[in-house]
């Protein structure tokens, strides 16, 4: 008997009824990777068909070079103990991805993050649009073209007041006795 046979089971009722690509991963873990439109159907598959009742988690990688992002949706099963990842990309550009929060409600927290975060809507989405940032007017800090050193700099080392403002790395490698890495000094004032 094959060991990864709830994988396998798995992975394939949903290649089949949805004709997307996956992989088994390992055991108890199965990618799928589906156009964007497919994702609720897929997820609600899951739920109901396959028992994925628990909603993990919902990452987003920015793929800047492509110009897309890259959101999974990860779940999981109670009673298989497996772990389903699905994957889709969006375009960075007017970036938009289906509300799932009407399948999990704490899916309305991922979502809320990734609009604050990455810039990406959720039509239909219920919630305040300031999340976690208060009065934030630049690009989306988690988008990979954000320039957080140009950001802190201005933000937070040139201000009235911050003249005397230590940098953290230069205190602690005084107090450890340590050099900063070469990979760091690019970030410290005193280069």
């Amino acid at each position: 008997m094959d060991n990864l046979q709830i994988e396998n089971n798995i992975l394939e009722t949903i290649k089949t009824a949805f004709k997307v690509e996956g992989k088994v991963v390992r055991e108890k873990r199965v990618e799928i990777t589906a156009h964007k439109q497919l994702i609720s159907s897929i997820l609600l598959f899951a739920k109901n068909q396959h028992n994925y009742i628990h909603l993990n988690h919902i990452t987003c990688v920015d793929w800047i070079e492509d110009g897309e992002f890259e959101i999974n949706y990860i779940i999981w099963s109670p009673t298989t103990k497996n772990t389903l990842i699905i994957k889709t990309r969006i375009s960075r550009e007017n970036a938009q991805m289906e509300n799932i929060d009407n399948i999990w409600d704490q899916a309305n927290t991922y979502e809320r993050e990734m609009r604050e975060m990455y810039g990406i809507e959720f039509p239909g989405l219920i919630g305040e649009h300031e999340f976690i940032l208060e009065d934030w007017d630049e690009m989306p800090p988690m988008r990979r073209d954000f320039d957080t050193l140009e950001y802190a700099t201005k933000t937070f080392y040139q201000r009235p007041g911050r003249e005397d403002a230590k940098d953290v790395r230069e205190e602690l490698t005084k107090q450890s006795g340590e050099e900063i890495p070469e990979f760091a000094k690019k970030y410290s004032r005193e280069k």
